[in-house]
């Protein structure tokens, strides 16, 4: 070690050669909020040497003509889940858009598989051009409103806390356990603060003296604002605000006008929860940086929010700067407006290059899980819903929003059973658990604009049990059947036929194929929602997942039944 630092600090000096230089390079000062021009950068040993007009020797050398050099960019909260990657997958994915570190939250691969689902995380997270830190899940299960594969208390938590790639305690979901002290929940966030992580939040539209409440855990930042004035109240009571723009939920818009050149140090880029197809067609943090630049936010500033920012906020020292003992992950970019990525540097070796990558991934060790799809024999009558006095209480979806609205709609009826109806879009909504082979339970949504058909997935927030949504009983049983015969993942069904499937055989989450196969299945799905069963709305499958989320308000469905999230309690499917 001592050797190493005493290299580094002689090719800083220029008292011996560089592994690697680039000339001629501008770069952008994070620190000092500007561009530096005509630089030579040194690099040794996977670090930063030294920058200086003056010029330095390099092994290797690489002229930029101008061209900036920029951080490499960070994700400051992901369940790289929601990709339905692996990790190696998804690196080989995000490295060419210029992300070169992801603090990375379980979560969800957690609530099927516990500990095993985190060992798994870490494990493959190994040996990749991706630096992956981990938050760890701090609400397993979410809540007590539905049937999880594991639980977590803090005990349980404890020796990963040991682990040097754990950054931190994830996102707090469970607001009113910390409001009302819960023990248990408590237990957490102190044996967070006793080993020196950072506390992550999500409190969505919590605000006053509850939100005060919830701050005095030391919980530090939020990635759930939604509009402004929360996330202004937020960051008046000392909150760092994560401004997510995922598959759905975007929330960069609306919040942007907040953020200052003297207040932006309290803001990070994230996206939570991103689809393949998004991935693909859009890119990553590189993405928000450019939509972020397009909607009027300085570019150096908006670069730092995707990188200083985050590094600095999980104390990660080392990252998000292009200075003296920081690591050499760097972006070459043409300019920082387009912020189109030509060259992108891991630890100071070329990893891609015009969107391409360079490296030879790693070989992938074989992790074994176990299977994690058990659900009851269901019958016809597990979805039959008699007729009762009074209107149906509904799920409609608010469009790209996690949030809900419940609305009450006279039923239409057949026979003696209340029924979906495609003249009024509304379908049938089912949740089976499939942890522990209980429970089904039924309601209907509004906003799918489903015709005919019917699908299912186990993939829904946050306990992942089967959820399904459809037109008509025999194709909503025909399609849960199909998840548990391929050991889980998505299935679309019209007239009992299987149209499109994409197993997903880790936790029923994550699919064992390559990016490009995900991706293209995933179209396939779309294709099939859209032109077969008639759905319009954009991104259906994400949609469908957080239906089953009872700590966002306002109406959801569990496995248990639904729910009223703002009450945090469960509510009959009738309104007298």
């Amino acid at each position: 070690m001592i050797d190493s630092l005493e290299h580094l600090i002689r090719v800083a000096g220029g008292a011996e050669q560089a592994q690697l230089v680039f000339k001629n390079a501008n770069v952008l000062d994070v620190f000092d909020g500007r561009i530096l021009e005509g630089l030579d950068v040194a690099v040794w040993g996977g670090k930063i040497a030294g920058l200086s007009a003056e010029k330095y020797r390099g092994e290797k050398e690489i002229d930029l003509k101008g061209k900036i050099l920029v951080p490499g960019l960070l994700d400051g909260h992901l369940h790289v889940e929601s990709t339905m990657l692996t990790v190696g997958e998804f690196a080989r994915c995000v490295v060419p858009h210029g992300t070169t570190t992801i603090i990375i939250d379980p979560h969800e691969i957690a609530n099927v598989l516990g500990l095993d689902g985190i060992r798994f995380i870490l494990e493959s997270s190994k040996y990749q051009p991706l630096t992956v830190f981990v938050c760890l899940p701090s609400c397993v299960p979410a809540t007590d409103l539905e049937t999880a594969g594991s639980k977590l208390s803090a005990f349980d938590l404890w020796s990963f806390f040991q682990n040097k790639w754990v950054v931190g305690l994830a996102e707090m979901m469970n607001y009113p356990g910390v409001i009302n002290a819960d023990k248990s929940v408590l237990e957490k966030i102190d044996l967070a603060q006793s080993m020196g992580k950072r506390i992550d939040g999500h409190a969505p539209a919590l605000r006053g003296k509850p939100l005060n409440a919830y701050i005095a855990a030391n919980i530090k930042s939020d990635h759930e604002c939604i509009s402004l004035e929360e996330a202004a109240e937020k960051l008046a009571r000392g909150m760092h605000v994560m401004i997510r723009e995922g598959s759905l939920a975007k929330n960069l818009e609306d919040l942007l006008p907040l953020v200052t050149e003297r207040n932006h140090t309290r803001f990070m880029f994230v996206t939570d929860d991103r689809h393949p197809h998004t991935l693909r067609d859009h890119g990553h943090m590189d993405a928000i940086v450019r939509k972020a630049i397009r909607l009027g936010l300085d570019p150096i500033l908006a670069v730092k929010m995707a990188s200083y920012n985050t590094a600095h906020y999980f104390k990660l020292e080392h990252l998000g700067a292009v200075a003296p003992s920081y690591i050499a992950d760097l972006l070459v970019v043409d300019d920082l407006r387009s912020f189109n990525v030509e060259m992108v540097f891991k630890n100071g070796e070329l990893v891609a290059r015009d969107g391409h990558l360079l490296y030879t991934p790693p070989v992938r060790k074989d992790l074994h899980l176990r299977s994690t799809v058990n659900i009851k024999w269901l019958e016809p009558s597990d979805f039959y819903v008699p007729v009762r006095h009074g209107k149906l209480r509904v799920i409609e979806i608010i469009p790209k929003s996690l949030y809900t609205r419940e609305v009450h709609v006279e039923p239409t009826v057949r026979g003696q059973e209340a029924v979906p109806d495609a003249d009024k879009d509304i379908a049938k909504i089912v949740v089976v658990d499939r942890h522990q082979a209980r429970h089904v339970s039924v309601g209907f949504v509004r906003g799918f604009g489903l015709k005919s058909g019917a699908w299912a997935q186990t993939i829904a927030h946050d306990s992942h049990n089967v959820i399904a949504v459809g037109m008509n009983d025999a194709d909503l049983m025909k399609a849960i059947i199909r998840i548990r015969k391929i050991g889980g993942g998505i299935a679309v069904v019209e007239n009992e036929a299987v149209l499109e499937q994409l197993p997903l055989p880790i936790a029923g989450l994550m699919s064992d194929k390559t990016f490009p196969e995900v991706s293209d299945a995933m179209d396939r799905l779309f294709h099939a929602l859209r032109d077969r069963l008639g759905s319009p709305i954009g991104d259906p499958f994400m949609t469908l997942a957080f239906l089953a989320l009872p700590v966002i308000p306002e109406l959801k469905i569990t496995d248990c039944g639904l729910v009223d999230a703002k009450a945090f309690k469960h509510v009959d499917l009738w309104v007298e």
